[in-house]
């Protein structure tokens, strides 16, 4: 029951007979936000409908709301409220954590999500906060549905926008979050990158080498490195170059590829809130320079509506991000979701035409490795129908292993395989 019940935006009920409602409702279990989706079909007083997957029954009196959920071992969450405006407040009475056949009280709330009417557009979302954190606590600021292709910006990671202010504080501050309509727990958002675009003239990078690649016999010849190093930026002709280049790189240009550095869904019940500088299964600070515009990135879900955190945009980084930071700058963003449902990732994937890569983060180059190769094998027994044996043997034989940060708190390793080499084998997804 632990996904059960995962921060409720309520729809605000209607008179008689109305189209169902959509909610998300948060329950307060001993000062832990638990949030779930539920919709409430209102047949002139009687409720039915889902609490994430469970069949909900209840009755509504004016303004006083009375339903309960079964889950499949047979044990009863009972909800009772009363609604003001466009909010809900009561009382859920759950069973004991621990001692079954005793009852506790928990208090919840509920708030109304707009759901945008007619079909599916392109929609403008123009930020004015920004986030330094991967969490389910904030708000969302758009309520998106698969089909919608959203425009939007993000800044760089010391908070600057387009027009050169400081509008965030540093620390990779994020766009978002975005909620997507019909995205629970357990699902998966496909995230189709459809435009990356530099919108100013310039980037930030530094100079030096970060920690985990520094040999012993470099760190004592780097002393005073780590200074802000300015790059101009071409965007007709989609170059950079240095703007006080020193003498040995006066004609060093180099084609840029706009990249995210962060995407992130909003971590599970149970876990605090992540700095946008964290990675995880929920995504976060990958710094993979292979979500580009054109790759899809999919990303399980764990709160009611996913809640997409984007930011930490890039003209160019290598592999790796070597000097800490990459070329830092702000993005014209355009994306579009598919909600996937049911399936089971143990690491963030990108798909492009060309290749299908996963990434390992973790707090060692090694087990990034480990959690890229078990990720890939997943996907090969999914999508493919592989024995663990088979896929050893196209690992074997086509595995690109990449690095794809040393700069964050945890490392990154992607590993891809060219689609072409796959195309022989029938691709039948499953759960």
């Amino acid at each position: 029951m632990r996904s059960l019940v995962a921060g409720l935006w309520l729809l605000c009920a209607s008179p008689a007979v109305a189209e169902p409602q959509t909610w998300v409702l948060s329950v307060d279990r001993w000062g832990n936000a638990e949030r779930s989706t539920l919709t409430l079909d209102d047949d002139r007083g009687a409720l039915s409908g889902q609490l994430n997957a469970l069949a909900v029954e209840g009755r509504r009196d004016g303004d006083q709301l009375v339903f309960t959920a079964v889950d499949s071992d047979g044990d009863h969450y009972g909800f009772e409220a009363s609604q003001s405006d466009n909010v809900l407040s009561g009382w859920a009475d759950y069973p004991d954590t621990n001692t079954p056949d005793v009852r506790v009280r928990h208090a919840f709330t509920a708030q109304r999500i707009e759901i945008p009417a007619g079909p599916p557009g392109r929609r403008t979302y123009d930020p004015e906060t920004f986030s330094n954190a991967f969490t389910a606590e904030r708000a969302p600021v758009m309520v998106i549905r698969p089909g919608d292709v959203i425009a939007t910006r993000t800044i760089d990671s010391g908070g600057v926008d387009e027009h050169g202010r400081t509008v965030a504080l540093y620390g990779n501050p994020q766009t978002g979050p975005f909620f997507v309509v019909g995205a629970n727990p357990g699902d998966v958002l496909a995230i189709h990158f459809t435009k990356l675009a530099l919108n100013r003239d310039y980037a930030d990078s530094l100079d030096g080498i970060t920690g985990r690649a520094m040999p012993l016999g470099l760190a004592a010849r780097s002393a005073g490195l780590g200074q802000r190093v300015r790059w101009l930026l071409d965007r007709a002709a989609g170059t950079a170059r240095l703007e006080n280049a020193p003498a040995g790189l006066e004609n060093y240009v180099v084609p840029v590829r706009p990249m995210l550095g962060g995407v992130a869904v909003a971590p599970d019940f149970g876990f605090a809130p992540f700095s946008a500088g964290d990675t995880g299964r929920f995504g976060g600070n990958m710094d993979s320079n292979q979500i580009v515009q054109g790759a899809t990135l999919n990303l399980t879900v764990y709160q009611p509506g996913g809640l997409i955190f984007l930011g930490d945009g890039h003209a160019l980084q290598g592999d790796g991000e070597t000097t800490q930071w990459a070329l830092e700058t702000s993005l014209d963003v355009e994306f579009s979701v598919e909600v996937l449902p049911n399936r089971v990732l143990s690491s963030p994937r990108i798909e492009t035409a060309d290749a299908i890569t996963v990434i390992g983060q973790a707090s060692s180059l090694d087990e990034a490795v480990r959690s890229a190769t078990g990720s890939m094998v997943q996907w090969l027994e999914q999508d493919y129908g592989l024995t663990v044996s088979e896929a050893s043997l196209i690992l074997g034989t086509a595995a690109e292993y990449r690095v794809a940060t040393l700069a964050g708190r945890n490392a990154g390793i992607s590993l891809s395989l060219d689609k072409s080499l796959l195309q022989a084998l029938p691709r039948t997804p499953v759960n």
